[in-house]
């Protein structure tokens, strides 16, 4: 019996840790802009094994300005020292599209894990799915999704692009 119900205690859990985020909102002081962004507040979603991410999106109002959509993507525990000035990091779609970033190296030539996409085409990142996510470094780091965290990720990003 007490293993039937730890079983049930660590499936419920694990659930809970892999399962959807909620949408936070905020909106700025002017009113013109209102926020959406996955409530990381306890946990970062995870998109690979040690590749957590963030997704936001920025509404203006009036017609002539857009939503504007970021994937915040942190490394964990991931530091490079680099020769360049900077680092690219690509995410790769199965339909092969690539969605880079430039991300400038800190003064003391150390990588801090963080970077952020900008998103062109939501609905198309929907459609499709982000394979893999490369840091170009000193060394390539390739980080593969697995269809459970693809599946997780298309549920979020589908919650922020709807959200009202």
């Amino acid at each position: 019996m007490k293993k039937g119900i730890l079983i049930l205690a660590f499936l419920i859990t694990a659930q809970l840790l892999n399962a959807q985020a909620k949408v936070l909102t905020s909106v700025n002081e002017a009113g013109d802009v209102a926020t959406y962004e996955l409530d990381c507040t306890e946990h970062f979603q995870t998109l690979a094994k040690g590749l957590r991410y963030n997704i936001t999106r920025h509404e203006f109002k009036g017609p002539e300005l857009k939503n504007t959509y970021r994937l915040l993507l942190v490394m964990d525990g991931f530091y490079s020292k680099t020769l360049n000035k900077e680092m690219t990091i690509s995410a790769v779609l199965s339909d092969g599209t690539v969605i880079e970033a430039r991300k400038v190296i800190e003064e003391d030539g150390f990588f801090d894990g963080a970077c952020t996409l900008k998103i062109k085409d939501p609905q198309a990142l929907l459609a499709a799915n982000i394979d893999k996510v490369i840091v170009h470094a000193d060394k390539d780091v390739v980080y593969t999704l697995t269809e459970k965290n693809k599946a997780i990720f298309k549920k979020n990003l589908n919650a922020i692009i709807t959200a009202k």
